[in-house]
């Protein structure tokens, strides 16, 4: 007998979904409100969740990992009466086992539900039967249901060969996730090779991938081994694989085809058994459509796809991020850890962090400059962008009572006003000049002309806030 939990505040559907689970032998319980069905899934080990998508206290889709992350880790089915295309996206990809309209036929739930409890039955008794090895996960932080889903893809990609692309806003940390992979498979001995296609210079791409003889161009000096067959036996990871020349692309497919392929000035083939791991920030797909990436290497390279979450969707993580990142910039600076204000981590958890992880420890190594010779790190060492943006946001609902504001999104300590006056007049400086390039179409006589500005105060300023002239 199973435990089936129902999250739904259609009374209707609780019951016929209820009499549903109870007719094929099972318990069903029920909750009206997200608040209540979390409840009901912490204190009791839950098999399968029906969960409603529009419910009175928010979406269904918003509390999808806390579920997974439950006591019992239920598979969850996301039953709605509105079907939306860009929904099942999100709850499939969220881990959700099924996504169903309540209009469905009795008999699609039911086989839906049954298909879950056998895939819930078969997991449970594999993990029994198979001795599992702690994860390598080096320099990987945090516990979110987010972070522990995105590890669970990593140890299911680290068991077979199989070609992985890793997608994900810039700064998440798409080449820690490749070096976990590769630390986690068969190939652990072997090298982790990474080309970063953002990189790789016109004139020598086919040189530095595929290698050289001697005499093959000028400056061949000597025998050169390639990238590619530097990966024998281990990992190739591409980097922002969305760079990759378009006339590479289509070479590159025939050596992840054959594993073979000929360096510069050969007469001869040579092998590699390397194993292919992918990363991008970029929507290949869209790229396909417009041209500039190969639909069948786009195939190739994601036969496993692991999305990875940013930074703002994972905020139960940044105090451990900070004080693992903190306490490593402390070492290589050679001074002592530092300890925190909690205010200083009610900013963090309030920040959008555009830029990922990657922002978050530039932040900090700012905040370790600021408070080199401070034992504690508080709010007024972090950046005043950063501040501002948390006022500014914390200011969005002016009316609304402090103690109702969600915890994170407000903190006790204003900027000071000459930092608050700083920023603004440097947003609006840098916005006056974009308006400026574009009003005259970059012409400099024009702007000098408008602005009032000399001719090199005006260059130093576009130079100051990386502002090209049209081109």
């Amino acid at each position: 007998m199973a435990k089936i939990l129902i999250i739904d505040d259609d009374e209707n559907i609780c019951y016929a979904l209820s009499r549903l689970a109870r007719q094929m032998d099972h318990e069903a319980d029920c909750a009206a409100t997200l608040k209540e069905g979390l409840e009901k899934a912490n204190y009791e080990d839950v098999d399968v969740v029906f969960l409603d998508v529009q419910m009175p206290d928010g979406s269904g889709l918003d509390v999808l990992p806390q579920l997974q992350a439950s006591s019992g880790e239920p598979e969850v089915i996301i039953s709605t009466g509105y079907g939306d295309a860009n929904g099942a996206e999100l709850a499939i990809k969220s881990g959700a086992w099924d996504y169903i309209e309540k209009s469905s036929s009795a008999k699609a739930i039911r086989l839906s539900l049954s298909r879950a409890l056998q895939y819930r039955k078969e997991k449970k008794t594999a993990a029994v039967a198979n001795t599992v090895m702690a994860l390598r996960r080096k320099n990987i932080i945090g516990d979110s249901p987010q972070i522990r889903a995105s590890l669970d893809m990593v140890a299911q990609a680290a068991l077979s060969d199989i070609n992985v692309l890793i997608t994900g806003e810039t700064g998440t940390g798409k080449e820690l996730f490749a070096q976990a992979i590769h630390n986690n498979s068969a190939r652990a001995n072997g090298s982790f090779v990474v080309v970063d296609c953002a990189a790789l210079p016109d004139t020598l791409v086919e040189s530095l991938l595929f290698g050289h003889v001697k005499g093959s161009f000028t400056g061949a000096d000597k025998d050169r081994e390639g990238l590619i067959r530097q990966a024998d036996g281990g990992t190739l990871f591409l980097d922002e694989v969305g760079e990759m020349p378009l006339a590479l692309q289509k070479a590159f497919l025939r050596v992840l085809q054959e594993h073979r392929f000929r360096p510069v000035g050969s007469k001869s083939e040579v092998k590699s058994d390397f194993r292919l791991v992918a990363a991008t920030n970029r929507h290949l797909e869209t790229m396909v459509t417009e041209g500039t990436f190969r639909n069948d290497l786009l195939y190739r390279i994601s036969a496993f796809a692991l999305d990875l979450p940013p930074l703002k969707a994972r905020h139960s993580d940044i105090k451990a991020l900070a004080r693992f990142h903190t306490d490593r910039l402390c070492e290589r600076m050679g001074i002592a850890p530092k300890g925190f204000s909690p205010d200083f981590f009610d900013i963090l958890a309030a920040y959008s962090w555009p830029g990922n992880i990657r922002e978050l420890v530039n932040t900090l190594d700012r905040c370790l400059a600021a408070a080199r010779y401070e034992p504690t790190l508080f709010p007024k060492h972090l950046p005043p962008n950063i501040r501002i943006q948390v006022v500014q946001n914390s200011l969005d609902h002016p009316h609304q009572p402090t103690e109702a504001r969600p915890t994170g999104t407000y903190f006790k300590e204003l900027p000071p006003l000459q930092d608050f006056r700083e920023t603004i007049y440097l947003q609006a400086e840098r916005q006056y000049l974009a308006d400026l390039m574009d009003l005259t179409a970059g012409d400099i006589k024009a702007a000098i002309r408008i602005s009032g500005l000399s001719q090199s105060r005006l260059y130093a300023l576009l130079k100051k806030y990386d502002i090209t002239r049209p081109s």
